[in-house]
């Protein structure tokens, strides 16, 4: 006999399903907020990784940024074409490097105060410890990801 149990894996909602609606409307907000500055929040997170680390090999930007090398390439190929970023091969081995030049840096001093406007309105109105218990359950929540694959 089947016992109906509140609370089931089966009758909750889609993890996945849920996450991506929540980064779709989040994506927009931010979206919305750099629209001035020619950026987009995707290609932000990228530039952000690359102004925080400094030169990064390719290989762990994409570990950072939790996605592929082939996704990576391809949404770096803009960032080079607006001068923002410079990918060269490393001193030594087959690595290839991802730099910010100057026009990268420019154009992340450009985005950043739309990007802090958009952050103080989402935090403000969710809560900072509320958010830092989410990130917090969301870092578990990619690591759980990374060791099912």
């Amino acid at each position: 006999m089947y016992m109906h149990h509140e609370n089931s894996i089966a009758d909750a909602a889609c993890a996945c399903t849920a996450l991506r609606k929540a980064s779709r409307a989040l994506s927009g907000v931010y979206d919305a907020a750099l629209a001035d500055t020619g950026i987009t929040i995707a290609q932000f997170s990228i530039l952000r990784h690359i102004w925080r680390g400094g030169d990064i090999p390719l290989s762990r930007l994409a570990e950072q940024l939790v996605m592929d090398r082939t996704s990576l390439y391809r949404a770096l190929t803009p960032l080079e074409r607006h001068g923002w970023v410079s990918v060269v091969p490393a001193p030594e081995g087959r690595a290839r490097i991802a730099s910010l030049t100057d026009a990268g840096h420019a154009a992340m001093l450009r985005a950043t105060g739309p990007w802090e406007a958009a952050q103080t309105h989402i935090l403000g109105e969710f809560g900072v410890e509320d958010w830092q218990t989410l990130e917090t359950m969301l870092r578990t929540l990619t690591a759980i990801a990374g060791d099912a694959r």
